[in-house]
């Protein structure tokens, strides 16, 4: 009988013995591959994010605890717009842009949808008060700033909104639409929607950017705390700051000009968001560790029983001309099984995972990452086999003779 045989009959004859052994290494390995997973396409995320994110600081009411830097509008916490006028007039270095926004929750033939309020750049360039701040304009070595911010001509254009997050003109009774709210309601340009007691006009449709925005409205600020009855409040004020003074001087400047508020910065997100991903690798690679030490030491102990067991049918083979060579192939043979066996259990186990708990939990869209199978494998072979050498050597140094003469 070929070796090939031999193992695969023991391991159909003896399926319970190996059940624990096998569990503890698919579970290693899932673990790791579902990790990982979340991991990679968590970052893959965050870098996603990043470049359509127009803002890089966030000015928020002070007992708002930061959840999501994305969404950080979601918090249902004001305070007073004026603080925008304030900021406006602070003529602090570096700010090119302001933003301010207030998210409340609204609907539109009975379907809940996301309003934001913003205000569109030709709101400042009207206001007496902020007259001649520049905003938008800053030149190039100027003392205002690092970066040129003129009014581009793109701007015109209410799907700008989509790339640069600003706008430049929008009437107190225009909606803009993400395209996923846009396809719930059935909306397109030029329909008319009852949002707050009053007919809004669908100023356009903004392309998909794979950010939150997909799914929200847009309407004049001024027009959403008018029919809100929020009052002249908001929940955000986003600003785009120039290059290294969103992490110098501007922070610590904005602080001061508005000692009631929260300053949060996205590097301070990011570091935070990269921190926690990396200590989740950290783990992962523990648990594999740990689950895989297990399962070895379950393999080992199982086959030493076997050999125990075996000990008459060892015996047989090797006085029917079976070498020791042989002996130790045919145990190595059913560890090598056992650990491929866990490592692609364990990877379909753990992508299975990563495809549930990553959109649920996270927010992330997971694939499955072929290259995971590769090193689950080969790690559980290389543990099991491992595991049964010494077993398996064990069972190859029996005499017959004393085998026979022991029974």
């Amino acid at each position: 009988m070929k070796i090939q045989s031999m193992i695969w009959k023991e391991l159909w004859q003896r399926p319970t013995s190996m059940l624990t052994s096998l569990v503890a290494v698919t579970l290693g390995v899932a673990a790791l591959v579902a990790i990982q997973n979340i991991i990679v396409f968590s970052e893959e995320k965050i870098a996603g994010d990043l470049e359509s994110l127009g803002a890089n600081v966030l000015v928020l009411p002070p007992s708002v605890t930061l959840q999501d830097y994305y969404s950080a509008d979601m918090h249902g916490h004001t305070m007073p717009e004026e603080f925008v006028t304030r900021l406006a007039l602070a003529r602090m270095p570096g700010v090119e842009n302001l933003a301010p926004k207030l998210c409340i929750e609204a609907t539109v033939d009975s379907i809940p949808v996301t309003l934001t309020g913003i205000l569109p750049r030709s709101e400042f360039q009207a206001k007496t008060t902020w007259q001649g701040v520049g905003m938008f304009t800053n030149a190039v070595g100027t003392d205002r700033g690092c970066c040129a911010t003129g009014i581009d001509a793109g701007d015109d254009d209410p799907n700008s909104l989509a790339t640069t997050r600003t706008i430049q003109k929008l009437g107190e009774r225009d909606v803009i639409l993400g395209p996923d709210v846009a396809a719930q309601l059935g909306a397109t340009t030029g329909d008319k929607l009852n949002l707050l007691g009053e007919d809004f006009e669908v100023l356009t449709v903004l392309p998909a950017t794979g950010t939150i925005d997909d799914g929200r409205m847009f309407a004049h600020l001024h027009s959403v705390q008018e029919l809100s009855g929020a009052g002249p409040v908001v929940n955000v004020i986003e600003i785009m700051a120039c290059c290294e003074d969103a992490a110098g001087s501007l922070i610590t400047n904005l602080s001061a000009e508005l000692p009631d508020t929260r300053v949060i910065t996205i590097a301070q997100v990011v570091e935070t968001q990269v921190a926690v991903n990396g200590l989740m690798s950290k783990l992962s690679w523990v648990f594999f560790s740990i689950l895989l030490l297990v399962g070895g030491a379950s393999i080992a102990s199982v086959m030493y029983a076997n050999v125990t067991e075996r000990r008459k049918e060892i015996g047989t083979l090797m006085a029917l001309g079976a070498s020791r060579r042989f002996v130790t192939r045919m145990f190595l043979g059913k560890a090598a099984i056992l650990g491929l066996a866990g490592g692609f259990g364990g990877f379909a186990f753990g992508t299975i995972l990563a495809l549930i708990l990553g959109p649920q939990l996270l927010d992330v869209s997971v694939q499955p990452m072929p290259q995971l199978l590769a090193v689950g494998m080969f790690t559980a072979t290389v543990v099991a086999v491992a595991a049964s050498f010494l077993p398996a050597r064990h069972a190859a140094g029996l005499d017959p003779c004393l085998v026979f003469n022991d029974a």
